[in-house]
């Protein structure tokens, strides 16, 4: 049997959904869209000067739309929306149903035929996945889960931890 906990989450990478300045702190965040414990981590961490890799830890079984919600975010990324989708999806929980995700696609410019077919396709499903065996095998157990120098920080970030994040000197 292999122990899923023996990998540690990697650094950023080329394909990451990266924001905030390079030299910033670096947080790589696995979370979901429709966990409310990460909707009150994202509200925290865009108040502070950091550098965020988003990666998906969706499981159906803990939030039905979980992975609905991680393909669409990556068909938005598709056409170099993420984080806009991403934003939305955050700030308007109580609205994650195809219909309402339907109206933030259209409200960000995208095309709905293209989004549709890059949700349903093997290449977003797989890219979901690979985030989701990844974070298992990091050790990460709940949503949102922080690494931050290596280290798992499960649950919403306290804004008095954030402010005692170092900026990096080498991410390598």
């Amino acid at each position: 049997m292999t122990d899923l906990r023996s990998a540690p989450a990697p650094g950023p990478r080329e394909d990451d959904h990266v924001r905030g300045p390079a030299d910033a702190p670096l947080v790589i965040a696995y979370a979901d869209f429709s966990c409310p414990r990460c909707a009150v981590a994202w509200e925290r961490l865009r108040e502070g000067e950091i550098r965020l890799v988003f990666r998906h830890f969706a499981l159906r079984t803990k939030h039905p739309r979980a992975v609905p919600l991680a393909l669409a975010a990556e068909a938005a990324a598709c056409q170099g929306r993420f984080w806009e989708l991403h934003d939305r999806l955050y700030a308007d929980q109580g609205r994650q149903d195809d219909p309402h995700l339907w109206a933030h696609v259209q409200d960000l410019g995208l095309d709905l035929d293209r989004f549709e077919a890059d949700r349903r396709s093997d290449a977003v499903a797989a890219r979901v996945r690979a985030h989701v065996t990844e974070a298992l095998r990091a050790g990460v157990t709940a949503t949102p889960t922080l690494v931050v120098d290596g280290t798992l920080h499960p649950g919403a970030p306290e804004r008095a931890w954030l402010r005692t994040l170092r900026r990096p000197t080498d991410y390598t």
